[in-house]
């Protein structure tokens, strides 16, 4: 099922809305883009994309191995192209992580809280699936 939303830009506001997807819930932010002529609308080629998974809880009855508040997860499918971390690294809100490459755009992925970093599951060149465990923090 695919959703389309317009949402009427306001000059320099940064909208943010929270996104249910299989019944985990992602904060994003949206940001006005550019027009195209081939497909509407298009993300100005010099523009970063970000992405900021926010944990959340696990769902009710559902065992976990790891604690959902310490870890860090692909928000969509792609391939990790850069890793900014290291096991050991101190990191505080909103740091790099690493970046994937997915669907032609660069994801990067930033920190949703400061810690320090226990472990990194992943490596450059790595396909990675959605909500796959990326970054382990202590």
């Amino acid at each position: 099922m695919c959703f389309c939303i317009l949402i009427l830009p306001i000059e320099g506001l940064v909208l943010k809305l929270n996104v249910v997807i299989a019944g985990k819930i992602y904060e994003v932010e949206v940001e006005e883009a550019e027009a195209s002529d081939e497909h509407g609308l298009s993300a100005p080629a010099s523009a970063p994309i970000y992405s900021s998974v926010l944990p959340t809880a696990p769902k009710p009855g559902a065992s976990s191995e790891v604690d959902e508040a310490k870890v860090c997860r692909s928000p969509l499918a792609g391939v990790v192209a850069r890793l900014y971390v290291k096991p050991g690294d101190h990191v505080h809100v909103n740091d790099l992580l690493l970046v994937l490459d997915a669907m032609k755009m660069e994801i990067k992925i930033n920190a949703q809280l400061a810690g320090v970093v226990k472990s990194i599951e992943a490596a450059p060149n790595d396909a990675v699936k959605p909500e796959q465990l990326l970054v382990l923090f202590e």
